[in-house]
C-alpha cells in the first residue's frame, strides 16, 4: 500500500488547479511513474495527490490549422511514439521517448511529466529544446505560454508554480519544417538507466551548408540546455571533419559537466564532444547531405 492521505479525482482542468490551490502539500499525479516510486520509498511530500488522469482533453495529439503540432501533456510515452504525426514531422521525439525505460514505463509515463518533474536527465529534454516547444499552462490565473527555452532554472526544477498544471506541448512549424534531428543517449545499461549524456541536434540545410544548427544536451550542465557558441559557429559552415571539431573545442562553453558517483567530469566532457560530433554529422545525413 502507497502511504497516500489525500486523494482528489480530477473532473477538469479548472477542477484540479483549484485543488492544488486550495491544498499546500497537493502535487498531480499522472502517470506515476516518478510520483510512485518516491511514495513507495517513504517520501512524505507526496501524500496529497490530485489525480488528474481522467482528463481526456490532455491526452491528444494533433496538428492544428496554422501547422502547429499539439501534444497533451498526458500522452504516454507510447502513444506520442506511436503517432502518425510525430513519427512523420517531428520524429526525433519518438527516437529519444524509445531510450526511456522499459515498455512498462513507457506504456504508462508521459512526456509531460518528464519534462515537468526538471530532471537533469529528462530523455525528452533535448528534442523539446531543439525543436523549442512552447508549453500552454493552466493557472489560477488563466491560461498563458512558457517557452521550453528558460524553463528549466535547476536540478529538479521549473518556472511551474505550485498550482499550475501543463496542458500540452505546441511545437510551431518553424521549429521542426526543413529540418531533420537526431539524438544519441549515452547510459550504462541502455534504456534502462537514466542518461549519463544526452545529446540532440537540428538542421536546416541551404545547399551543402548547414544554415541552422540546434544542439542540446542533458546531464551537461544544472539544466538541459542549448549550445549557443557551438550553433553560432557552425552557421553556413559546411560539415567537414575540421569544422565539426571546432564546433566541439566551442562547446566548452556552453557545457558545465560535473564530477560524480556514476561518472567524472572527464568523462562527461569525453561524451558530450563524442555525442555532438555523432548527432550533428546524423542530422546532416538525414537531410541527405554528408561529411
Amino acid at each position: 500500500m502507497f502511504p497516500i492521505e489525500k486523494y482528489h479525482f480530477a473532473s477538469s482542468v479548472e477542477d484540479a488547479v483549484q485543488a492544488l490551490a486550495a491544498d499546500g502539500k497537493a502535487k498531480i499525479i499522472a502517470g506515476g511513474t516518478d510520483v510512485l516510486v518516491r511514495l513507495h520509498g517513504g517520501n512524505s511530500d507526496y501524500d496529497h495527490l490530485v489525480d488528474i488522469n481522467g482528463l481526456s482533453e490532455l491526452k491528444e495529439i494533433k496538428i492544428d490549422g496554422e501547422g502547429n503540432i499539439l501534444i497533451g501533456a498526458l500522452a504516454t510515452f507510447t502513444e506520442i511514439m506511436e503517432h502518425e504525426f510525430i513519427k512523420k514531422h517531428v520524429p526525433v521525439i519518438a527516437e529519444s521517448l524509445a531510450t526511456i525505460g522499459g515498455p512498462q514505463v513507457r506504456n504508462s509515463g508521459t512526456m509531460g511529466g518528464n519534462i515537468c518533474n526538471g530532471a537533469v536527465s529528462a530523455d525528452s529534454a533535448c528534442a523539446a529544446l531543439i525543436h523549442e516547444f512552447d508549453l500552454v499552462i493552466e493557472g489560477p490565473k488563466g491560461e498563458r505560454t512558457e517557452s521550453i527555452n528558460g524553463f528549466h532554472t535547476g536540478p529538479g526544477r521549473t518556472i511551474l508554480q505550485k498550482d499550475d498544471i501543463l496542458k500540452y506541448f505546441c511545437v510551431r512549424p518553424d521549429n521542426y519544417q526543413d529540418f531533420n534531428a537526431s539524438y544519441c543517449k549515452y547510459a550504462m545499461r541502455g534504456a534502462m538507466d537514466i542518461a549519463t549524456i544526452g545529446c540532440g541536434a537540428a538542421v536546416r540545410m541551404n545547399g551543402g551548408r548547414i544554415e541552422t544548427l540546434k544542439l542540446a544536451f542533458t546531464v551537461a550542465a544544472p539544466t538541459p540546455i542549448r549550445c549557443k557558441n557551438a550553433e553560432k559557429f557552425m552557421e553556413n559552415k559546411m560539415l567537414t571533419e575540421e569544422t565539426l571539431q571546432t564546433m566541439v573545442d566551442a562547446l566548452e562553453e556552453d557545457v558545465t559537466p560535473r564530477d560524480s558517483w556514476r561518472a567524472s567530469k572527464d568523462f562527461r566532457l569525453h561524451l558530450i564532444q563524442t555525442l555532438a560530433k555523432k548527432v550533428t554529422r546524423q542530422a546532416v545525413e538525414n537531410q541527405g547531405g554528408s561529411c
